[in-house]
């Protein structure tokens, strides 16, 4: 029999390190959108979609490629994510090296739409690294491992939303994008050595028949294993309720993350009027602490369970939009996008907690769902707030934080609901999920 290789730790290092460098690509528009609405005179709609691209690849492919997972394990979907993300990194530099300010005509609006899409290729590396890490991990253990991966690895937007401002004055926009697709190029090769499958994919992958490898993994610690193909994994997730219900939460907490981190270097310049820099640091400050929060809300979560941490993370999400919404004050609108970064991040964290406890049977699948959907609010978020700008003027910045109070109002209902099925299945465990 092959040699075994890795450990759930080395595990997890591989796949939080293939998805921060997959990330990175949400804030692609975010802190350069300023240059392309002047030069192509973008409408704030067509800001709004611009900054959302690469968020609806990389919400809508989670879906396929988190189920691939339960067939092949990690490393093949990480590498084609990675790979597509590569190319549409290229492309966005090529475009701006040859044409940006002079020839950059309003014309090339739908190739930078499509260099959007693939670039967002990489952040659908999230479902796919979940699904990694869950095989890894028993259930005691999954909070924190999860948070911890997801966590670590959503700082990438935060950090890059920081750095490009500083790039963007110092080596220019084709310098800045030129740097980018370079950490993309290197940091596929790092996961290409630091990414591991768990047991069970490598005994598949080296011909042990499917008993055999459950029997050896178990051995070594695997408690959760896929059942069966791709599509076999979608279907058993989708026939859940709670999977819905984890959906929609999932777009509130996550799909509102990926949102904000693309519209809020626009909110911030354009509603304050602060430079270009500081609005990068904004952002910043936001996406993570967001994300740093994330893995100790994994924590949280492994002790007073996930349905009471959601509850808890959305009731703090809803105060920081209602701020948001109301207030004109720049130091309150900063304690409201600190509390929604707060409640964002807990939030996302107690989801997937409850992704493996509630779905096991197809882990896969459920992440692919969850993940990809729950993303997809990344996409429809920003133009909706753009409509508001359209409709309202510059007044428009703060009413479209309305948005995210409708959102967290629903989701604390979801929430609850789930926190009283779970109570019902403690009184009578021979329920069904």
């Amino acid at each position: 029999m092959q040699q075994l290789k890795g450990s759930p730790t080395e595990g997890l290092f591989g796949a939080t390190l293939g998805f921060f460098i997959g990330f990175a690509a949400v804030s692609l528009f975010g802190p350069t959108a300023h240059k392309f609405k002047e030069v192509m005179e973008l409408t704030p709609v067509m800001v709004g979609l611009l900054v959302a691209m690469p968020s609806l690849s990389g919400s809508l492919l989670r879906i396929p490629f988190s189920a691939w997972v339960d067939t092949t394990g990690g490393r093949k979907p990480f590498f084609v994510l990675l790979i597509l993300s590569i190319i549409g990194m290229a492309g966005l530099f090529l475009v701006i090296f040859f044409l940006y300010p002079a020839r950059l005509s309003p014309g090339i609006y739908p190739l930078l739409l499509l260099l959007g899409l693939l670039s967002g290729c990489g952040i659908a590396t999230f479902s796919v690294g979940i699904s990694q890490v869950s095989y890894w991990f028993p259930q005691a253990k999954q909070g924190w491992a999860l948070g911890a991966y997801a966590g670590i690895g959503n700082i990438a937007p935060g950090l890059f939303s920081f750095l490009l401002p500083l790039a963007l004055s110092g080596w220019g926009l084709a310098g800045s994008y030129l740097a980018w697709l370079v950490f993309l190029v290197v940091g596929t090769g790092l996961y290409y050595v630091t990414g591991r499958n768990a047991w069970y994919f490598q005994l598949k992958a080296h011909g042990s028949d499917d008993e055999q490898a459950k029997a050896v993994a178990r051995e070594h610690g695997q408690e959760l294993f896929p059942a069966g193909t791709l599509i076999d994994s979608l279907k058993i997730s989708a026939r859940v309720w709670k999977n819905w219900a984890l959906v929609a939460i999932y777009f509130t907490t996550f799909g509102g993350f990926i949102a904000l981190t693309a519209w809020l270097p626009t909110y911030w310049t354009s509603y304050f009027g602060v430079a270009t820099v500081t609005a990068g640091m904004l952002t910043a400050l936001y996406s993570i602490l967001a994300s740093v929060i994330r893995v100790g809300g994994g924590s949280v979560a492994d002790r007073i369970g996930g349905e009471n941490t959601a509850l808890l993370s959305l009731a703090t999400m809803l105060v920081g939009a209602l701020l948001m919404t109301v207030s004109g004050n720049f130091a309150l609108s900063v304690i409201g996008e600190i509390l929604m970064a707060v409640g964002m991040g807990v939030g996302n964290a107690a989801v997937f907690k409850l992704v493996p406890q509630e779905i096991p049977e197809a882990v896969g699948g459920a992440a692919g769902w969850v993940g990809g959907l729950g993303a997809f609010g990344g996409f429809v978020i920003p133009p909706i707030m753009g409509a508001f700008v359209r409709g309202q003027g510059n007044a428009g910045y703060a009413t479209g934080f309305v948005v995210f109070i409708v959102l967290a109002l629903v989701s604390l209902g979801l929430a609850y609901v789930l926190k009283q099925a779970h109570l019902a299945r403690a009184k009578n465990p021979v329920g069904v999920h």
